[in-house]
């Protein structure tokens, strides 16, 4: 949203204020899209809109080139395509995050290796209180859209927290609520998958079974 224009910027900017004034959790998702941005001021701009808001997050999602792009930090040893990406280069770079925003209390991201356009490596980690966790790493999945897998492990591990509180289970979660939706046709939502699919009788019970079974 705050891509859009100037006004949507500052209107974000006062909205994640306020929300922490009065002790809201924020969670923010870096989600760069440069199409969006290069009308307000590109790259440069995306940067200087996203490190302020940084300043009043709490859980801070975004893939490798999300924090890269967004808020001006490299990993090490990434070509340009962030195709493939080493787990300790990538917390490193997360380190160096969190020296500079002391405020985060969770940051999280996928980690994908795209073999072909419908052959990807699959999986995600997350930092919280002072630890990294790690998803199961899925091998090859088979992607039928790719389209709203991030978002999807970005609402599967905000649940996760929500419900359990447990950040290793929030981590696979978020992994396998993204894994679902690139591998359901169509933009199935993941309680329909559930509940009508594989009849689990509530949502903790079917992502705890997504996380377990070997569906993927």
């Amino acid at each position: 949203m705050a891509a859009l224009s100037e006004s949507a910027a500052e209107l974000v900017e006062e909205a994640v204020q306020v929300a922490q004034k009065y002790g809201t959790i924020v969670s923010y998702d870096l989600n760069y899209r440069p199409s969006l941005w290069k009308s307000i001021g590109g790259l440069k701009k995306a940067q200087e809109v996203n490190r302020r808001i940084a300043r009043h997050v709490d859980v801070m999602i975004g893939n490798e080139e999300d924090f890269t792009a967004s808020l001006g930090f490299e990993v090490e040893g990434v070509d340009a395509t962030i195709s493939n990406i080493e787990v300790d280069k990538f917390k490193n770079m997360i380190d160096q995050v969190l020296a500079e925003f002391p405020n985060f209390k969770v940051t999280a991201t996928t980690l994908r290796e795209v073999k072909t356009a419908s052959i990807n490596d699959w999986g995600a980690i997350a930092w919280y209180n002072g630890k990294f966790y790690e998803a199961t790493h899925r091998m090859d999945l088979e992607i039928m859209d790719r389209v709203g897998g991030g978002d999807s492990f970005a609402s599967g591990l905000i649940y996760g927290f929500m419900t359990t509180g447990d950040a290793e289970k929030a981590v696979n979660y978020g992994a396998a609520h993204g894994a679902l939706a690139m591998t359901t046709p169509g933009d199935t939502i993941l309680r329909w998958s559930l509940f009508k699919k594989w009849r689990k009788s509530s949502l903790v019970e079917g992502l705890e079974w997504c996380v377990e079974s070997e569906i993927f």
